[in-house]
């Protein structure tokens, strides 16, 4: 299957709630768990201003109060046992819906096409895993589980009123029902400013990433105030967005609470007359009282699930964003290819190719066949495509037109770990990843043995760099390798490729950043791997290649020739262009 087809046509966005859900489902029996609790605690809550209507009539008869006191007293204390071991189920289900969230977006985020990498931010991803993900934990308890037990609370508040009093339940209805109007206007402005200021962090997160990924030029180039203007920019639009999103959620805040305020000293006017014409007793309008102070909790919890939905709203509509990108198919553990696996062929019929619909061809019907075996190079001008092969070779992207076959069988048709595990891949700038070099070297076969890295060491001239190496193999390399030389990265990336035993060597530029006495003892190696396996070069330097058993010429993304060293000098005008320059250049 072509990576291509699974590329899902952009889609109108799922609501929000509906993403939430999908997050929530695995957890959802330890979710109802903690909302039961929740619910417990609410239920006991709502027994208090019954028994204190029970305690005061007591009082006001020559009763015994100790019998209420003592319910009391038990149901406050119960009431904390349980809405403390309901915050704790809650909470660690929330942080559980955060790591679920964290692992299925990191996971997606490592098989996305080369082509959606490129054209997004490494920052911006960075923040979606990071800052949008944590937002799904207070998604979870407040919005979720608080809108959940707020409002089946609140229900329950709203009966035991109704019970107490009807009258004054139209009342207190009468004022939040005036609120909600006030709410409905602000919850919308809550949604966007909080969406805006998630934006920004993406984009302070991508302007970070761009200046510590190119630290050194920033500050050869005397940047660092420009870079610095642009990193704060961001930050200071993330501020203010946030602070709208808070002023917003204050007043909703705000609102709730006056409306309560004036709940209570509206019942309490209407209560007292009541009393006053006997249609209640004080013990009546004292247990609705404490009702409206009741009803405050859960409506703030209700209020507080909606804003808080908001934020999270934005938050879920950008991690889906991210799992619409572009990605590869899903794949599992990468085969290692056996040691007496056969090298490959390859052949290229025609492809064209470009990188983007708006940008131009970089080949125009490339055409050419290496057989199994040997060292294929190809050379030519900056631009003409040549790294663009390796790339769809790796499958990192996907050909317009055309064919790629190994072995006779389409790449295409491959699975995508089998093809890439038959593929040693050395890029051109040779990128080795923070941790130990061991690391690094096992990167793509992490099942080496001891034997088998010695003797690739050995080969790739890293032994006597091991040895002066404080803690030989175990020594941290820094970040991208920083504590390394350009030429032993280099070195340490063809070694990593050589480890995977591979049927296809690919290497782009490999002796670039070598000295002469290592490169020409590299140049050997190759040749020798060359009798084994099948290797393919681009070069900008001739002399690394001028004893390979074919050179490809391009120019312009298309093959002008193709033929040995001896051959195209006299053949190809192009090429004898290039070994003249080059061989003039060396020789001054």
């Amino acid at each position: 299957m072509s990576i291509a087809e699974t590329e899902a046509e952009p889609q109108s966005m799922p609501p929000s709630w509906r993403l939430l859900l999908g997050y929530v489902r695995p957890h959802r029996w330890a979710l109802l768990a903690g909302a039961l609790l929740a619910l417990t605690t609410g239920a006991t809550g709502l027994l208090l201003p019954l028994v204190a209507r029970g305690l005061i009539d007591d009082l006001a008869h020559d009763r015994s109060i100790t019998g209420a006191l003592l319910g009391m007293s038990g149901l406050v204390v119960a009431n904390a046992a349980v809405g403390a071991l309901g915050s704790y189920v809650l909470r660690r289900t929330a942080e559980s819906v955060v790591l679920g969230a964290r692992r299925a977006l990191s996971s997606y985020l490592l098989r996305l096409r080369i082509s959606a990498v490129d054209r997004t931010e490494p920052g911006d991803l960075m923040a979606r895993v990071t800052s949008d993900t944590t937002l799904l934990r207070e998604v979870t308890t407040d919005s979720l589980v608080g809108l959940g037990t707020g409002g089946l609370t609140l229900v329950a508040t709203v009966v035991m009123m109704g019970l107490v009093d009807p009258v004054l339940l139209g009342v207190t209805l009468g004022v939040i029902l005036l609120a909600g109007m006030v709410l409905g206007v602000i919850v919308p402005r809550i949604n966007q400013a909080s969406r805006k200021a998630q934006d920004a962090v993406g984009a302070m997160g991508a302007s970070l990433e761009r200046v510590l990924g190119a630290l050194r030029t920033v500050k050869a180039s005397g940047a660092e105030h420009r870079e610095e203007e642009v990193v704060h920019a961001a930050a200071e639009e993330s501020w203010r967005q946030s602070v709208r999103a808070a002023r917003w959620t204050a007043a909703a805040g705000n609102t709730a609470g006056l409306a309560m305020q004036i709940a209570f000293i509206t019942v309490l006017a209407v209560g007292g007359a009541r009393v006053a014409t006997g249609a209640i007793n004080v013990g009546t309008l004292v247990a609705f009282l404490l009702y409206v102070f009741y009803l405050m909790s859960p409506i703030q919890q209700v209020v507080g699930a909606v804003t808080q939905y908001q934020t999270g709203a934005a938050a879920l509509a950008r991690i889906h964003e991210a799992l619409r990108l572009p990605a590869e198919p899903p794949a599992g553990a990468s085969p290692l290819p056996s040691p007496a696996a056969p090298p490959a062929a390859l052949a290229f019929d025609d492809v064209r190719f470009r990188y983007a619909d708006d940008l131009p061809y970089v080949h125009h019907g490339v055409s050419f066949a290496v057989p199994a075996r040997g060292m294929t190079a190809f050379v030519g001008p900056s631009g003409a495509g040549k790294t663009t092969v390796f790339s769809l070779i790796e499958r990192f992207y996907d050909p317009e037109s055309g064919s790629i076959t190994i072995d006779g069988r389409d790449i295409a048709e491959w699975d995508l770990s089998e093809l890439r595990s038959a593929i040693g891949y050395v890029e051109q700038d040779a990128p080795v990843l923070s941790g130990s070099l061991r690391d690094n070297l096992l990167l793509g076969n992490p099942r080496a043995e001891d034997d088998d890295v010695r003797r690739v060491l050995v080969t790739t001239r890293l032994d006597a760099l091991v040895e002066r190496l404080p803690k030989g193999l175990d020594t941290l390399v820094g970040h991208r390798g920083t504590k390394l030389s350009g030429g032993e990265r280099q070195r340490v990336a063809i070694a990593r490729a050589l480890l995977r035993r591979p049927r296809l060597l690919l290497l782009d530029e490999a002796t670039s950043q070598l000295d002469a006495v290592n490169e020409a003892a590299l140049r050997d190696t190759v040749a020798e791997v060359a009798q084994s396996t099948t290797v393919l070069v681009v070069a900008h330097r001739l002399s690394t290649v001028t004893t390979a058993d074919r050179i490809v010429v391009m120019d312009a993304g298309r093959v002008s020739a193709i033929g040995t060293h001896r051959e195209l000098v006299t053949a190809d005008p192009l090429y004898a262009e290039l070994a003249a320059t080059q061989f003039l250049a060396t020789a001054g």
